[in-house]
This record gives C-alpha cells, structure tokens and sequence, in this order.
C-alpha cells in the first residue's frame, strides 16, 4: 500500500516519531540526549516550531509540536537530524546513517486527543517497563509538564492550559492524569494513525490541509 503523504499546515498539531536505522540504538550515552534535547531547542527556535512534549527512548524518539509556519516542521527534522548525526558520529567513532529513512508523522485535532498524545508520549518509558512511573524517566518532558516550571524548550499546548489557570494548579491536575494508564484501545488507535498518517481525531470540516509528499522528509 503506498505510504500516505504527510497532512500538514501551520498551527496543525503534529505527533511525530523517528527512529534508529533498522530499529538501531539512537543514543549511546547521556551526553547524546543531552545534545539531542539541546539541537531540537536550536532548530525548533530557528524554524518557529512549538514543541510541547517529547521522550527520549534507546531507538526512538517522540515528540508532539506545532509548527508556526508552512515547511516548519520538516525544517526542523532536518536540522535536527544533521547535527545530531554529527555529533553521534563524531562522538563514537561511527560513519553512515542513524535514523531511518523518514520520520512518522501524524496530524492531531482536538483539545482531549492532544493531551492522550502528550500521555502516550510520556508514558513511552512505563509501557516499556523501563521505569514504574513517568516522572522516573528523566529524558522525557514529564517532570517540567507535571511541574509547570519553564525548562526552556517546551511551550504548552492549548490542551495544556486548559488544565488550570496557573502553572502550578495546570501541572497538579496534568500530573493527575497519568494515575491510570492511557486506555488499551487509545494507544492502539494512535499507533495505527502514526502507522497509516491518518489524523488523531475529526479534522474540522472547513479544515484545508495540505499534503506533503517530499520522500526526503
């Protein structure tokens, strides 16, 4: 079945995931997610790219953001992704490519699927049985979500702000949220929507989209 082109525009949220080469390690030491974390600040900045959640896994990371203008997004994976190569090769004595070919993507509408995919993003960690609770994970934005304190890189999502009408209240009531896992049947649909390129939840009738079929993105 060929692939479906990406669903994109300004201000359309997007949940992205990008794995290692052949589901290769991604990260080989804590330097690399600390650089990671720093070049994904650099390049979303420069590109006008939001980035309201993230994790950071051994081959694979997720992040959940919006982009502020046309071509923000793929802008930003790509810088991204050249200086963190660099780094990783560089760092480690390794040559060739990382990530896979092209990253996955998913358009995401509506103020509740928006925070299930902060939730799914952060709970990466605690499904994988790698830690018992989000907060345990320290490369994911859980602690400065859950928080409410300012770490620099995230921004937060209209869904977000909804939770409260102060930062500490917000991140009570979204640390609140993660004492019951995501439903089963959630995470099942927002795997199949990241696999398809289908949309996370109803795209707004009078909603134009525009589709992106550049293979190098």
């Amino acid at each position: 079945m060929p692939r479906r082109p990406r669903i994109t525009h300004p201000d359309l949220t997007q949940h992205i995931v990008q794995r290692g080469n052949n589901r290769g390690l991604c990260f080989f030491a804590d330097e690399d997610r600390r650089t990671y974390l720093g070049a994904l600040r650099e390049a979303a900045m420069r590109n006008v790219c939001l980035v309201h959640a993230f994790v950071l896994m051994s081959n694979h990371v997720h992040l959940l953001v919006t982009p502020g203008e046309e071509g923000a997004v793929a802008a930003t994976m790509q810088s991204l992704g050249r200086k963190f190569v660099r780094h990783v090769n560089d760092t480690h004595g390794r040559s060739g490519t990382l990530w896979e070919g092209r990253y996955h993507s998913t358009p995401v509408y509506g103020l509740g699927h928006t925070l299930a995919c902060y939730r799914y993003i952060e709970e990466n960690p605690v499904r994988a049985r790698m830690v018992g609770t989000a907060g345990e994970w320290p490369w994911s934005s859980h602690i400065a979500n859950a928080t409410g304190l300012p770490d620099g890189l995230l921004t937060p999502h209209a869904a977000f702000l909804g939770l409260g009408d102060e930062d500490r209240r917000r991140g009570e009531n979204y640390a609140r949220l993660f004492d019951r896992p995501l439903p089963a049947h959630v995470v099942d649909e927002i795997r199949f929507c990241l696999r398809r390129r289908e949309p996370f939840g109803k795209p707004p009738a009078n909603d134009r989209l525009t589709e992106e079929s550049d293979p190098s993105c």
